[in-house]
Formats: C-alpha cells, structure tokens, sequence
C-alpha cells in the first residue's frame, strides 16, 4: 500500500518517506480501513520530532485521525461492518501504524460512524473534537454557566466553542485577528475578545460584570495561569488540553483558597465514561450535521513534509488534513 511514514526522528524534510509498504492484516477484535484522509495534530509531529518521547527505532506511520470506510474485519468483530464509513480516534497510540496510509488497521472500538459527512470532516473529528468535548464537559453539564475558550478560531478551539454553546454556555472566546473573531463567533461564540489588542482579564470582568467565569477551556496553561487566577470565579475549573511550557509553578495558595481546579485533558487517556459522552454527542451532532468543521488546509500524501511543516508552524487555523486517496 502507499504510505508516508519515518524511521527515525528528527525534521519533517530529513525523516519523512512516502512509498509502499506491506498491507496490513486485521487481528482478532480489529477492523481494516481503507483511508480516504488523514488528520495531523500536534501531537503527530511532536512524536517525530521526539519531542514527546523517545527517538524512533522503527518504521512510524503517523497520525491517529482518520475516515474512510472499513474494507475488512478481523476475527471476533461484531459491531462493524464491511462497506461502513468511519472515522478513526487514538488509531496511533501505543501502536506504530496511524492513518498516514492507505489502510489502517486498528480496534474496533476506536472507530465510529461518520454517516455521510464529509471524509475531510471526519478527519478532524478524534483528537480535536474530542479534546474539546472533554474539555467541556469533564466536569458535568454547563447549562447556564459562563465558558471562556481561549484560541476560540483553533483546531480544539472551534470546536470547544461549538460544544459549550450546545451545552447551553454562555461562551467568550479569545482570538488574535478581526478573522479569527468572525469564526469564533460563527462557532456559537457570544463575545470575543482579541488578546493581542485588548486585556483578557479586564474584559472577561466587564463582561461577566465582575464575576469571571466558571471555566476555562485552556490552550497554554503555563502561559496564561496568571490570567486565569484573575477571573475564573471561586469553585470554577481551569481545563487545560495544551502547555507552551512541560512544567509550570503554580500559584498554590490562590487556588487553593478560591476552590479552583486545575482538569488535565488529554484526549488518549480519557475515562471510559467520558469516552462513551463524546462519542455518543458525536453521533447525536454528525447525524444532526450539527458541527462546523474548520480545515484549515489539504495536501496530497505526497506532500506530507510541508503539511508537517505548516502544523509546526502554527499558522494552520484549524485542522491540516493529508488526502490521502479518493474515495
């Protein structure tokens, strides 16, 4: 089959290969799915570049995210069907074969309908969508509450937005550009706030009336954990899915006493019942074809490096997605 993939880690243009490799067999419990795209995320070019781990030894197809449509199942497999359009979640993790390629074999579990949405769509759907579904709703239900997202135009972001919105939040999102703003805002936001022109404490404060937030759906908790003391209400929670920094010292003493709760999201860890929340939202919503999916840009497979690089660069707003065969 034709797949991207790398043998050691380092730069995207040093490590990574497209071309042929064996086609993988599904086991007991797995199913085979023929990949339409591929959905890269931070996560995927952190693992190449060894930024998350140890340096590879072995050859790595990247990426978790995916959708195409199961062509094969193995032994066992009993709530999936051949010919069945599905995306793809956590298809990577522990495992060194991802969604880079023509077929990915994976769990059965860790596949869902996608009905007729989009293949593009379906590839954002694993870790962005359900990032932020847990990022949202980790804590219970947030009818009436007020939900500050910050990077509301992101790949997490945007969906975060249209999640709590949903949920019956009241949302402020934080953006950098008038453009940015306008997704926000077409995600479900209520209000947005440009954090390069405005104060993001002081705004959420005049909009909240002085009463800050009760949650906080966090892209750099390092970088803004000073911001967030300053309005997430007492008893509210700060849930952070991304950190520019790997440690951080905390302001204890002030979070201690105000209540504030600190929620680490980190999608390939979910608890199963929140697993079992997101995926069934999920369903209720692509079914609805209720969610805006941002793709922020496509490349062919043989274009992996710059796809990679553009990730890296943080100038993607929203999902990069790798096409990687008609369908």
């Amino acid at each position: 089959m034709r797949a991207a993939w790398y043998e050691r880690s380092g730069a995207a243009r040093d490590v990574l290969r497209v071309g042929e490799v064996p086609d993988p067999v599904p086991g007991p419990g797995e199913v085979r799915v023929r990949i339409a795209t591929s959905g890269i995320n931070p996560s995927d070019v952190k693992r190449r570049a060894a930024l998350t781990g140890p340096p590879t030894e072995r050859r790595v197809i990247p990426d978790s995210d995916g959708a195409g449509v199961i062509d094969a199942l193995g032994p066992g497999v009993a709530l999936r069907e051949v010919g069945e359009r599905v995306y793809t979640f956590n298809a990577q993790w522990q495992r060194p074969d991802g969604t880079c390629a023509a077929f990915c074999v994976l769990p059965e579990a860790l596949v869902a309908p996608l009905y007729d949405e989009d293949f593009a769509a379906g590839a954002c759907l694993g870790i962005p969508a359900m990032t932020a579904h847990q990022a949202v709703f980790s804590n219970g239900d947030v009818r009436g509450l007020t939900v500050l997202v910050t990077g509301g135009a992101g790949a997490v972001g945007h969906y975060a937005v249209q999640w709590a919105q949903w949920g019956g939040a009241r949302v402020i999102a934080t953006v950098s550009s008038a453009a940015k703003a306008d997704l926000a805002r077409a995600g479900g936001a209520d209000a947005t706030i440009d954090y390069r022109q405005e104060d993001v404490a002081e705004r959420v404060l005049e909009l909240t009336h002085g009463v800050g937030v009760d949650r906080v759906v966090e892209v750099d908790f390092t970088a803004n954990v000073g911001q967030n003391l300053k309005i997430v209400r007492p008893n509210g929670v700060i849930a952070a899915y991304a950190s520019s920094a790997r440690e951080c010292v905390l302001p204890w003493q002030a979070m201690m006493v105000r209540g504030i709760e600190v929620d680490g999201v980190y999608v390939y860890t979910m608890k199963p019942a929140e697993r079992n929340r997101a995926l069934a939202d999920l369903d209720v919503m692509l079914r609805r074809r209720g969610l805006i999916h941002n793709v922020a840009a496509r490349f062919p497979l043989e274009d992996i490096v710059a796809a990679h690089e553009l990730q890296e660069s943080g100038k993607a707003v929203g999902n990069v997605i790798i096409e990687v065969q008609g369908m």
